[in-house]
């Protein structure tokens, strides 16, 4: 989390345990991928409690390779990830079809930002109660819109109520991050999405109770 170590540590074990829980739930292969949103997140909350830390030991090589780590996620990971993990749970092949189109786009802006993270490594400073990561070319226009269609507006497309929630409220959550958090953005951001990752285990828990299989809409 992007406000203190404490905070991170805690948002992470909560996910952890959350993310067990979720992958539990996940009977068939095609489920994994968006049962497993909670424990990746829990994983990424854990990389910056620990640089948290590590700012305190004045330690700057662990410090940037705990950066490259968390950038990993933030910048790589989840514009592939998501919208494939949408992909892989659509029953819907016209819906599967723009899931399609859309993973292509994360996949060129996941590239393109890990290129980037090579040519231009990211520095990572607190700020207050807040981590700072300089990434410039993260705020290239095309750049966002890509990475947020992909984060977002990927789950929008879903055939299924709660992943539609879900992508709107990770993207009203990314509007409001860095409408009062331009600076912070990216720690901010991504501190909302993580808690908002619970809605991923709302959906398995409602099918498994409702009895219905989880690649159906509903």
């Amino acid at each position: 989390m992007c406000f203190s170590a404490a905070a991170s540590f805690t948002a992470g074990a909560a996910l952890l345990g959350i993310g067990a829980a979720t992958l539990r739930a996940a009977r068939q292969p095609r489920e994994r991928p968006f049962a497993a949103i909670p424990l990746l997140f829990g994983i990424q909350q854990g990389i910056e409690g620990v640089l948290w830390l590590a700012f305190g030991w004045d330690t700057p090589g662990l410090v940037a390779v705990l950066t490259q780590a968390y950038s990993v996620f933030s910048h790589v990971l989840w514009p592939v990830y998501v919208p494939l993990a949408a992909w892989a749970l659509e029953p819907r092949a016209p819906r599967r079809g723009a899931l399609a189109v859309v993973s292509v786009g994360g996949i060129a802006v996941g590239a393109y930002l890990l290129y980037n993270m090579f040519a231009n490594p990211i520095v990572a400073r607190p700020v207050g109660q807040h981590i700072d990561y300089d990434s410039p070319h993260f705020y290239v226009a095309i750049v966002m819109t890509l990475y947020l269609t992909a984060t977002t507006a990927s789950m929008l497309l879903s055939s299924h109520r709660v992943m539609k929630l879900f992508g709107a409220l990770t993207l009203t959550g990314a509007v409001v991050a860095y409408l009062f958090y331009a600076r912070w953005f990216i720690s901010v951001w991504c501190f909302f999405a993580a808690a908002l990752s619970v809605v991923v285990y709302l959906h398995f828990a409602a099918k498994r109770v409702l009895g219905t299989p989880v690649g159906d809409p509903g």
